[in-house]
Formats: structure tokens, sequence, C-alpha cells
């Protein structure tokens, strides 16, 4: 097996990570003299992210330590529906010396295709706080780097693998519509889902001519990121979510020092502490049955969507982002991201 793969006890977070982006199994395989000892996911890292583990830290503290594997011989068949009946997408093949041999993937035995998953890219905005600049120009056309900030949101998951896309338009839609057209000029599909009111960050999903079939992806037209589209839905059907939204760590420090009490004794004094917060990032994976939540032509954003769905007991999960990502909703975030650009999306 590629040593690229292979990882320590002791190796920091941030390397296993580095390794498993640059591979193709999304697991990393821990080993000690040779013999498999556990398997790391970038799923179980974003978990620990959550609870607040240091990406310094040792993979050791966040690896599974009890990974389901399969003896040498074992058919791509039993292979298939051991990982289905255990809900796991990487089944390690160990020979008798307990060395990993071979790695299947549930993607690869199942024939799965990214194509089924539509993605809904919100474009609608009036982009208020990006005047004078969307005047005469819809924010999501406005450039960044060498091209219009949808265009790249939408490489991104051509890159992915993903093909028929939705774009919910309302301010000069029209220009929108000229510039991506059909979508054949980048070989996918785009159709648009005209607001003829503002409805919000959700409402434009009553607009979709049909039901989806599978999970969908939501995302902010004005969101630069490199996020792993095929991670994000990897972890949604592992945690078999209705819903699935990203989020991201945002760091707020208090400018005074902050007295900490106890009825009217003072216990001690923080000088500028620093909270730590996880925030609505924007992106969102959706079971169909979402929609279900929603009243034609209602205006209603994103987060009160979600909301109806928990109240109705259906499991919400967050996905933490690691990666690159800015709303290019001011004009400093504007300049900051086209400083960024090259070196991100170059």
């Amino acid at each position: 097996m590629n040593e690229i793969f292979v990882v320590s006890e002791k190796t920091p977070l941030i390397e296993t990570l580095r390794r498993i982006d640059q591979g193709q199994l999304q697991l990393a395989v821990v080993e000690r003299d040779g013999k498999i000892v556990g398997t790391v996911t970038d799923g179980d890292v974003r978990r620990a992210l959550l609870s607040g583990v240091s990406l310094d830290a040792s993979v050791d503290l966040v690896m599974n330590r009890n990974p389901i594997t399969a003896p040498v011989g074992i058919s791509n068949a039993a292979a298939l529906n051991m990982m289905r009946k255990r809900s796991i997408h990487q089944l390690p093949v160990v020979d008798s010396d307990g060395q990993v041999v071979e790695i299947k993937l549930i993607d690869d035995l199942a024939l799965a295709q990214q194509s089924d998953h539509w993605v809904v890219l919100m474009a609608g905005g009036l982009g208020s706080r990006l005047k004078p600049l969307t005047d005469d120009l819809p924010k999501p056309l406005i450039r960044v780097g060498d091209k219009p900030i949808l265009e790249t949101v939408l490489g991104g998951f051509i890159k992915a693998g993903f093909g028929k896309f939705f774009i919910s338009v309302n301010y000069k839609a029209e220009m929108i519509r000229e510039y991506f057209g059909d979508g054949s000029a980048w070989g996918v599909e785009i159709s648009y889902l005209q607001e003829n009111e503002r409805l919000g960050t959700a409402g434009a999903l009553s607009l979709l001519p049909e039901r989806p079939k599978r999970a969908f992806f939501v995302m902010n037209g004005d969101l630069l990121t490199t996020v792993n589209f095929e991670q994000l839905l990897k972890y949604h059907h592992q945690h078999q979510a209705f819903s699935t939204v990203c989020v991201r760590e945002h760091s707020v420090t208090v400018p005074f020092g902050v007295i900490d009490f106890d009825d009217h004794r003072l216990v001690g004094i923080r000088e500028k502490p620093t909270q730590k917060f996880f925030v609505n990032a924007g992106v969102y994976l959706l079971d169909p049955g979402v929609l279900d939540h929603l009243n034609g032509n209602e205006a209603v954003d994103m987060p009160t969507l979600i909301e109806r769905t928990i109240a109705d007991g259906k499991q919400s999960v967050v996905f933490p982002l690691r990666e690159y990502w800015i709303d290019v909703g001011r004009l400093d975030d504007l300049q900051r991201a086209s400083d960024e650009f090259q070196r991100i999306f170059g």
C-alpha cells in the first residue's frame, strides 16, 4: 500500500490531514511496527475540532482504535455488503500478519455518481454592502481574480464531479443568465429559479421544478471556499443527517478586563479574553424532505428552515470547515479575497 496513507500514532493531525487530502482514500491508516492499530478519517478530525482538539495534537487522540477490517480474499460484493451494514466508506483489507494490503472504497464498489446530487446556488441578493460596485452589476458577477465570484463557486463543484445546477436569481437576473447560459460552456446543466419577489436564502427552494431524488447542496453565491464537497457528502451520509450545516470557527476578543464574580465576591479578572464560536458558513447539504417544510413563494431564510426541521424531530448535524472560506460581502472582504485569490485558487 502507498506509504502516503500510513501515519504513526504520534503524527500531528495537521500532517495526517495533509496526507488524507493528498490521497484518494479519504482515510489514513495508523500503524505500529507495520501493523494496523487504528484509522482516522477527515470526519474523525472534524468532530475532534468541534470538541476543541488542536490540529497540533497527535493522531492517537482521535483515531478509531477498533477499525472494521476484512481479510485478504474478500469479494467485492461481500465488502460492499459489509460497508453498507456498518455504514462505513472505507474497508482496510488485512493479511494474517496484521498488515494492510488494500483499502476498498464504497464509492468504487457502488459506482456512486456525484451528478445525482443537485447544487442550488443562491444569487438573488442586492449586494447592498458592496455599493457602488453593485449599482450596475449583481454581486455574483463581481470579479475576484480573473473571473466572477459565482464562476469560481461553480468551478469548485464541477471539479468535484457535480453537474446539475440551479441558480436562484432576482436582482439583475438577466445579466447572470446571459453570462452562464445553460451551462454548456462548462460542460454542465444550469437552470434558473426566478424570484419575482425576494424569497430569502431558502425560499427559492420552493421554485425547484421537481423534487430532488437525493441529498442536494445549497450554497450562497458570494462565498469563496475550498471546502471538500465529497467529504461533506460522506459526512452527511455517515451521520444519517436530514440536514448538514457547514460551520466555521470565529473568535471575538473582548477589549476590556472581564470580571468573574460569585454573588458580590470578586473571583477573578480576565484581561481581554478571546471567545470562540462556531458560526454558520452558508453551505448546506439537505435531504429532499426539507422541501416539505416550505410553503410556495414564502420568504424564509435557511436558519429558519433548518429550525423547522429540528422542531419536527429531524436530525441536523454540523460540519466544521478547516478549509479556506471568505464571505465576499463587504468592500474590505472583497479586497482581501482579491489579494488571496491567486494563492488559493490559482
